[in-house]
């Protein structure tokens, strides 16, 4: 048989899509399996936007779109960058990708060389690293201790600034700890950044809307706007508008970089769905109250976890400002043996024993840079989060 690319080599399948198969495997063997993995609004998508895309359908918008997206769509999303963060962006500074990922992959191919490095503040979704590793960069982690919020440090970023560096890479609120910067947070990376005119800012802000009472959203553009001409701004649909698989993202970004993207995705698979596109003009354009009635739940389920995790043995739990997680730390449970006589050295390790004792399947913090902790999704009905909860209550009380 021919072989395969190199490249393989230098990625693996994401930690939460390999739970989430593992859980579907006991879930088909007749097992009662709570899944807390998923990062995916359990919500319906808006009724507008699918009577738009039927009626697109209808009108026969089912041809090949602009790589860079439909006039339409692109002053929906100049609107919104607008009215929600404070940034104009002229409509060829704007692109749209297949969800909010091929926007960052295609940031990360237009720019990226063999021996660049990309700056990224820990614990962080895996993609970002896997990309740069794709591309023959650096990965460059920077820590974000919980005593700071698991917010990164204007002095820690500096620090690690290289002449190789291409990239800082920030996502607020954060996946995979729910941590929001604020605009205060924002000027102190911004100082720094004035510091290192070589590097591109990526803001992926694509949790920008589910953040809880008494927190604002910022992104570096918008507190910024003096290094708007070296930043990527990066959002879509997914999350705001329960619409993830409609696969419909959009950056907004300095001309030549978003050319560059442009040209990228020519390459890769050309314009995104047509009907997906008339979705989002309708969730952009349409009434934003679901939004906020979601962004509402997401709190109110943060607070159940975040109170049951917190009573549960061995472990402690950060209360997040946003997005749909909670990142437990649960040191207090290695060196333990489980019911089922497995003894845990990792948070990897409490993560399967989780999964194969209890039937809760959740993702380990080592798959996003930081130990020993995990991530538990938010996203889902609240009975499950309840019960998914309560069997690792149970789980620690168990531990000899």
């Amino acid at each position: 048989m021919p072989g395969l690319s190199k490249r393989l080599s230098r990625v693996e399948v994401a930690a939460s899509v390999q739970m989430t198969i593992k859980a579907r495997e006991l879930r088909a063997a007749g097992k009662n399996v709570i899944t807390l993995t998923t990062g995916e609004p359990n919500f319906a998508s808006p009724p507008h936007a699918i009577e738009a895309a039927h009626q697109a359908a209808l009108r026969g918008e089912t041809k090949y779109p602009p790589i860079d997206g439909t006039p339409d769509f692109k002053a929906a999303i100049q609107r919104k960058f607008k009215r929600d963060n404070g940034i104009d962006y002229a409509l060829d500074e704007i692109c749209v990708g297949n969800g909010g990922k091929q926007c960052l992959f295609n940031a990360i191919m237009a720019t990226v060389d063999p021996g660049d490095e990309v700056l990224i503040p820990v614990p962080s979704w895996i993609a970002y690293a896997q990309m740069t590793q794709l591309c023959e960069g650096t990965p460059v982690f920077v820590n974000c201790p919980q005593n700071n919020g698991f917010k990164p440090r204007a002095e820690d970023i500096d620090a690690a600034i290289t002449p190789k560096t291409k990239w800082l890479v920030l996502n607020s609120p954060n996946n995979p700890t729910g941590a929001v910067m604020t605009a205060d947070d924002m000027r102190a990376l911004a100082a720094v950044m004035r510091k290192h005119p070589h590097v591109w800012i990526l803001c992926d802000d694509m949790y920008e809307h589910l953040i809880f009472t008494g927190v604002e959203h910022a992104t570096m553009a918008q507190v910024a706007p003096e290094l708007k001409d070296r930043t990527l701004t990066v959002s879509g649909v997914s999350k705001t508008y329960a619409m993830t698989g409609w696969r419909i993202g959009f950056a907004g970004g300095p001309r030549p970089l978003i050319k560059a993207m442009v040209n990228m995705q020519g390459q890769e698979t050309a314009g995104i769905s047509t009907v997906g596109m008339a979705a989002a003009v309708a969730a952009l354009n349409g009434p934003q109250d679901g939004a906020r009635e979601q962004s509402i739940a997401y709190q109110r389920r943060r607070d159940i976890a975040v109170e049951m995790l917190n009573a549960s043995k061995g472990i402690t739990c950060h209360r997040p400002e946003g997005a749909f997680y909670v990142f437990p730390n649960v040191a207090g449970c290695l060196g333990h043996t489980t019911a089922g006589g497995k003894l845990l050295n990792s948070d990897e390790d409490v993560c399967l024993a989780l999964l194969e004792e209890k039937y809760v399947a959740t993702v380990h913090g080592a798959a996003y840079h930081m130990s020993p902790y995990l991530r538990i999704s938010t996203a889902t009905a609240d009975g499950d989060l309840v019960e998914g909860c309560r069997r690792i209550a149970a789980f620690c009380e168990e531990l000899g």
